[in-house]
């Protein structure tokens, strides 16, 4: 019965730690932002998965919770100062993050972009049936987003008469 549970095993400490290690997320969030755990770039969620993994490792015991709270607070202060030079340095910006790109320019499927970003047709047709998308006429584009997102971009029905705003799609990629 040792696999469920074992005398031994530090349920209080978890929980100790559990407490803490919360606490500590908070207070830097509120320091940091909310955007430490936003999923805007590649680095974002490469940052907010290592967090998680710190975490992990925290409370199963395998490092102390002071080394992970410092863990944790150095991986949101790098998201802090990237987010800060990303603004700072438009270069440094398109370094880092991958531009969204044009999947689809209203009922027009643009394979070739498919093609660049690895997207195959099922994939698109799949969130288009998620976004409700009963017809190529409803949509107006689709993009696939620099955290690797698929937004859908739709009237809401056949018969509507919403115009699409084209500024949405400033800085997506028309073209791999």
């Amino acid at each position: 019965m040792d696999w469920i549970y074992n005398n031994s095993d530090p349920i209080l400490e978890t929980l100790i730690a559990c407490f803490l290690l919360f606490v500590l997320i908070i207070v830097l969030t509120r320091l940091v932002g909310l955007r430490a755990f936003a999923k805007f770039t590649a680095y974002d969620f490469a940052f907010t998965i290592a967090i998680g993994s710190i975490i992990s490792s925290t409370l199963t015991s395998s490092t102390s919770v002071v080394h992970g709270s410092v863990a944790i607070a150095g991986l949101l202060f790098l998201t802090f100062i990237f987010s800060y030079l990303q603004r700072r340095f438009k270069t440094l910006s398109k370094v880092i993050s991958n531009a969204p790109l044009l999947l689809m320019d209203g009922s027009t499927i643009l394979y070739d972009n498919m093609k660049s970003a690895r997207i195959e047709e099922k994939q698109l047709f799949y969130k288009l049936r998620e976004a409700n998308v009963l017809n190529f006429e409803q949509v107006y584009a689709v993009v696939l987003e620099s955290t690797g997102d698929i937004s859908v971009l739709h009237k809401g029905s056949s018969d509507s008469n919403e115009n699409f705003d084209k500024t949405l799609l400033s800085g997506v990629r028309l073209k791999p």
